[in-house]
């Protein structure tokens, strides 16, 4: 019916609380038309990702937050279909940051060629993208596993998580994964190949935790907070280090504790020398040529593998997007746009 159209997902209101359906608006545009120096962009697929929560919300962050009434941003793989520059013709494939959106035009500028062949191009959301990155940056930058150490991964079955725990494995340490669910249990654990698999769901997952740790954690890859956090703290090795990829337990807001628990956290900073560093996979930038050289060959040799999770159609972006917050994705979420 709007295949003429540019379908445009924009922000309507900031959301208080958990994101809800009305926060979000559907428009349809006319398709714009490339000027010079332009390409015109045809959405492929969009990347669903945590960050985009935050941005949503006009807070002091990392990043300027999506002005209402604007796209909603995101990562997208896009064909290039009309070309007014020299370095892009009709035809070729694209990663750009286009949004929410089935159509987009771009300078060129922030554009990367994929090469179909040597890939499924949605990978380039993904583990060969910038969720892969984050892991292995944000893993061996910050975690620096060492053989026989033993590493801790919440959302272990989603993007980053999984490639933390099989990266992990690769050098030689125990990879411990906590996800939600029998059934990302049974994947991390079975198709991953993870040592141990801990649903954060069971009653005694704290005991269940501390039995997959018998010598405590080394590492911890933070990508949840809230309960995880609560039982990871008390089993991590003194000179354990956390990378903090991520609170998605907390995005939508939290409820005060009845406690300040801020002081225990520091006197087990100090008392075990952790090292407990946030960051933006953008820090590591320079790693990158090393990651697209590592991660493809990891690939290849099977070494680590990966799962996505595709929904059909933009406007389906909001409900999956909802769902991704409260973990009812299996892998990388990714919406098929054309």
């Amino acid at each position: 019916m709007f295949q003429d159209k540019n379908t445009r997902i924009v922000l309507a209101s900031r959301p208080s609380g958990r994101v809800k359906s009305d926060n979000f608006r559907v428009e349809h545009q006319p398709i714009p038309a490339p000027g010079k120096g332009e390409v015109l962009l045809k959405i492929l697929f969009l990347s669903l990702d945590p960050y985009m929560r935050g941005r949503m919300d006009d807070a002091k962050s990392y990043a300027a937050p999506v002005a209402v009434g604007n796209v909603m941003e995101g990562g997208t793989v896009a064909e290039v279909i009309a070309s007014n520059n020299d370095h892009y013709a009709a035809g070729d494939i694209v990663l750009s940051h286009s949004g929410w959106q089935s159509y987009a035009i771009s300078d060129g500028k922030g554009l990367t060629r994929l090469d179909p062949k040597l890939a499924p191009v949605s990978t380039a959301l993904g583990v060969l993208g910038m969720p892969g990155f984050t892991a292995y940056a944000g893993l061996l930058t910050i975690g620096r596993p060492q053989p026989g150490e033993t590493v801790v991964v919440a959302a272990a079955s989603g993007p980053v998580g999984s490639a933390v725990g099989q990266i992990a494995r690769i050098k030689g340490a125990r990879a411990v994964g906590i996800a939600g669910g029998p059934d990302k249990c049974a994947f991390i654990r079975n198709e991953l190949g993870f040592d141990a698999a801990i649903d954060h769901r069971a009653p005694d997952f704290p005991e269940q935790l501390k039995q997959a740790c018998p010598g405590g954690i080394d590492v911890y890859f933070e990508n949840v907070g809230g309960p995880v956090w609560d039982a990871v703290f008390p089993l991590l090795n003194s000179f354990a280090r956390i990378p903090v990829c991520g609170l998605i337990s907390q995005y939508s807001g939290i409820a005060p504790s009845e406690t300040d628990r801020l002081p225990g956290v520091m006197r087990a900073v100090l008392t075990k020398s952790l090292t407990i560093r946030g960051f933006i996979q953008r820090e590591f930038v320079d790693q990158r040529p090393a990651f697209l050289q590592a991660m493809p060959e990891w690939l290849r040799a099977g070494q680590v593998k990966y799962r996505e999770d595709i929904v059909d159609g933009l406007t389906n972006a909001p409900e999956a997007f909802m769902g991704l917050l409260e973990g009812r994705n299996f892998g990388k979420l990714i919406v098929r746009v054309a």
